[in-house]
């Protein structure tokens, strides 16, 4: 489907070739090598369950120097990791937008004999939760699965969090950049703009840019001219050139980027300083994004830790509200 939401993006970052100096997860800073370097993802250990599989499938991949038809397959591979066990070379090679020879070799490049190999390990690797999926399809109707795939997705970002200094230095990087610029564009602006609505309440200068273009650039610069250090964009697909465009742009005037997107192989990470991964539901005409949203609301709680005022910040607003009748409870 082709909307700003759809289940069809194109990822044209991940393992290998991309610039981020951290990914959450990895246990520490990676990819700083460069191009043809590699970027360990998911690297938190997992309860067992359904949960798991994506951070299985980027353990499978991490190390291997992928072409970036290969990439887009892993991508791809990564956001229907409730489904990778049964796609056929054909289904993988469609939903991934590239011929079915390419899955072969995708395959062969991970180690295996082809395809059925692959398709053969990652049912042995899980039986429980193939065993979960088949029970799962006969129990529950198309709404159902939706709500039980954006669960797995919650129960992953839990996984990852077991090691919280990623996101205690993302919280530590907004707290001190003054101002701060909160970016999200098309189907990500809900995420940025909920984010900068709370964080208005504790940080004294949070500045939204949900405007692409001339303007976002111009925007950008008036940050770094005010004295801002970092930059915190929401990032989800189908990711907008734009956002891109942007990234590469605050970097380049000086600002520590922290992403939240969808993947670590998301075509953002190249850009992004520090990326934070929750994953977006695929289930339904429109993504869903129950994981990058309460991902944001951790990183406003890291903030406000590394923020010495900001319990005086949140009583001084109650204290207004209440003076004010703002709200009914």
């Amino acid at each position: 489907m082709s909307t700003d939401t759809g289940a069809s993006a194109q990822a044209v970052g991940a393992v290998g070739a991309v610039g981020t100096d951290e990914v959450a997860g990895t246990g520490g800073a990676g990819g700083a090598a460069g191009a043809g370097g590699s970027v360990g993802v998911g690297g938190a250990d997992e309860p067992a369950g359904a949960g798991s599989g994506a951070a299985r499938l980027q353990q499978l991949f991490e190390g291997h120097r992928l072409t970036p038809t290969q990439r887009r397959i892993a991508h791809c591979m990564v956001r229907r990791a409730a489904d990778a066990p049964f796609l056929s070379s054909v289904e993988l090679a469609e939903l991934a937008g590239v011929s079915q020879p390419s899955v072969t070799r995708f395959a062969v490049a991970l180690g295996f004999d082809g395809y059925p190999a692959l398709r053969r390990h990652l049912r042995e690797v899980a039986p429980a939760a193939v065993a979960e999926r088949v029970a799962g399809e006969d129990a529950y109707n198309e709404y159902q699965q939706a709500v039980q795939s954006e669960i797995d997705n919650l129960r992953h970002l839990a996984s990852l969090l077991a090691d919280p200094a990623p996101v205690a230095r993302a919280g530590r990087l907004l707290a001190e950049s003054r101002p701060l610029p909160v970016l999200g564009l098309r189907a990500a602006s809900a995420q940025a703009g909920g984010f900068a609505y709370f964080a208005r309440k504790v940080h004294p200068d949070v500045r939204l840019l949900d405007e692409g273009g001339t303007m976002l650039t111009d925007r950008v610069d008036a940050a770094v001219r005010a004295g801002a250090s970092a930059l915190l964009c929401f990032a989800l697909p189908r990711h907008p050139r734009e956002v891109v465009e942007g990234l590469e742009y605050a970097r380049s005037a000086g600002l520590t980027v922290v992403t939240v997107a969808d993947s670590a192989f998301a075509p953002v990470a190249r850009h992004s300083d520090l990326l934070l991964p929750a994953a977006v539901g695929t289930g339904l005409a429109f993504d869903t994004a129950c994981a990058p949203m309460l991902l944001g609301r951790v990183l406003l709680e890291a903030m406000c830790d590394a923020l010495p005022e900001a319990q005086a910040r949140l009583e001084e607003f109650d204290a207004k509200a209440a003076e004010r009748g703002l709200f009914v409870e």
